[in-house]
């Protein structure tokens, strides 16, 4: 009898779940929104609903700001060696470097070389965010002063591009002596009279913000950079009181006077280039 049985008022049956591949979409950390990685691409990595802008490694950075074709590295050799013998979840410094060279296909956490600018030719020194977390040890220190040292030697500007967690605590003091090896260097870079402009992009923190990203001629940021020496949590339990919403990021540090101009990356490279021909 119906009374003790559900009737069928249907036989259509439901289509089957179409997998999706993976990797054609992405969500905005910011607004939430769901995006397609395509038109992401083509708005170069940056939020068409609410401005983020998304960390993008080296390779795309060379696209975005510099002449196409002109770029050359240089020390592209230096590699780092294991002082400590140090060891993070069953692997060791030179395990960790490996695995992010296959993942990032750099050598290290920071490429620099010489290219041109809208023609204008300049020492350039980029950081890999994707890189151990762009965290500056022995061989993004020396490669830092040696871009430093070939503006002094040629005469050309230096433009660095900053995205790092700060030391790398692989290398121990090693890596903290990078902080005074760089400012030592930039001294030398300001005493020849040599423009200095640096970018930070997000994050920029610990000591690569301490020591060089900071000393910048001209600092210019991208919109909503993380820019800071310590984490948030850290300097209010140091401090003991309520920090302002925002006060680490790029708007904050402009409103403050701590960075001169915050920059979208679509106006980046025109914006350098005409800071450039304000200073030479």
């Amino acid at each position: 009898m119906p009374w003790f049985k559900k009737q069928r008022y249907t036989s259509v049956k439901p289509a089957k779940r179409k997998d999706m591949p993976d990797g054609l979409w992405a969500r905005c950390p910011q607004c939430h929104e769901v995006l397609y990685r395509e038109t992401l691409e083509k708005n170069l990595q940056v939020c068409p609903k609410c401005g983020y802008h998304f960390r993008i490694g080296v390779k795309q950075r060379l696209v975005l700001l510099v002449d196409e074709g002109t770029f050359e590295e240089r020390d592209a050799s230096l590699a780092s060696v294991d002082p400590l013998g140090f060891s993070v979840d069953g692997k060791s410094y030179p395990e960790k470097i490996e695995e992010n060279q296959r993942n990032t296909g750099l050598s290290e956490a920071a490429v620099s070389g010489t290219a041109k600018l809208e023609g204008a030719e300049i020492s350039l020194f980029i950081m890999e965010p994707f890189f151990m977390m762009g965290s500056m040890g022995s061989v993004v220190g020396e490669k830092t002063v040696r871009a430093i040292e070939l503006s002094i030697d040629r005469g050309i500007p230096f433009v660095s591009v900053s995205s790092s967690g700060g030391a790398r605590m692989h290398e121990g003091t090693i890596s903290l002596m990078q902080m005074a090896k760089i400012s030592a260097a930039l001294a030398r870079l300001d005493d020849a009279c040599v423009p200095f402009i640096s970018i930070l992009t997000d994050p920029t923190t610990g000591g690569v913000l301490a020591s060089f990203a900071s000393q910048g001629d001209v600092v210019i940021a991208e919109p909503g950079a993380l820019i800071g020496f310590a984490g948030q949590r850290v300097i209010k339990q140091t401090i003991r009181q309520d920090l302002p919403d925002g006060f680490q990021r790029a708007e904050f540090q402009l409103e403050h006077g701590f960075v001169d101009m915050t920059v979208p990356r679509a106006e980046l490279k025109s914006a350098v280039s005409r800071i450039l021909r304000y200073l030479t």
